[in-house]
């Protein structure tokens, strides 16, 4: 019988007694922020580092990422909790405001998701990185118009050994573009890290001059909307008869950056 959760199919069970993500012999030497501290995101907003959450900036970042198996990331931030739980990768995009008042097809976005990620993955083969197949919808893109949150979850199997993940996607709309962050977890702690997740998320907020309220007649908008977002930003743009149009190789439901790296984060949370 296929194993379903990561959890499982790795033998991995996460415990509060687990060694903290900042003492794991290949990450200590991190720059791990810690409470009291603020992080800052570029120069567009702001993490408050809580007792329970770590923050890296932009070069370690980078460099935990690439410890995970991944490709190198620029301008990227993560936050985690002390007992290795679950993280969070955060992004800047300076693609403009995004209007917020088109209705999300999520039938159309899904088939849009398989056909980049199915070209994704020819392009990960030419580089020798492992490969995940998009299966679908852990949850649907939903947006919150009071947070101005667009979040939706999706799952994926290794093309190695069939073992299942989930990434769950949040995007916050900024004046002049979004906030992407990503949340890694064991699926079979999944809701409650989503939880503890979305709760985080509260501790970030736009600088002064950059929230979505303070947009202004004259500032560049965005020239797609909501569910070109969950098509990647600008990897997306709109057809003649009003669909949605990968170009090229498109990001794969933009989670890629987390994907190859998962069973390594695991492992090392497992030792």
């Amino acid at each position: 019988m296929k194993k379903t959760l990561i959890a499982v199919a790795l033998g991995v069970a996460f415990t509060l007694a687990q060694a903290q993500l900042h003492k794991i012999p290949e990450f200590k030497n991190l720059n791990w922020q810690m409470a009291p501290a603020v992080g800052k995101i570029g120069d567009k907003g702001e993490f408050k580092i809580t007792e329970l959450l770590l923050f890296l900036d932009a070069a370690d970042t980078d460099r935990f990422l690439q410890l995970n198996g991944n490709l190198p990331q620029t301008s990227s931030y993560t936050i985690a909790t002390k007992n290795s739980s679950w993280f969070g990768v955060l992004r800047f995009n300076d693609e403009g405001y995004i209007k917020d008042d088109e209705k999300i097809d999520a039938d159309a976005l899904l088939a849009s998701l398989k056909e980049s990620n199915q070209r994704g993955n020819e392009e990960r083969k030419k580089q020798g990185l492992p490969t995940m197949v998009l299966e679908g919808w852990y949850f649907p893109p939903r947006y919150d118009n009071e947070t101005k949150r667009l979040e939706w979850g999706t799952k994926l199997r290794s093309e190695n050994d069939q073992s299942t993940t989930v990434n769950v996607t949040t995007k916050i709309l900024g004046r002049s573009g979004y906030i992407s962050a990503i949340l890694v977890s064991d699926p079979q702690n999944l809701e409650k890290d989503l939880v503890d997740f979305k709760s985080a998320l509260k501790n970030f907020d736009y600088v002064s001059g950059e929230k979505y309220s303070e947009w202004k007649d004259g500032d560049r908008v965005a020239a797609y909307g909501l569910g070109a977002l969950v098509l990647g930003g600008a990897a997306a743009v709109a057809t003649k008869k009003g669909g949605l149009k990968l170009i090229l190789l498109a990001v794969v439901g933009a989670a890629a950056a987390v994907w190859a790296g998962i069973k390594k984060w695991f492992a090392r949370n497992k030792n």
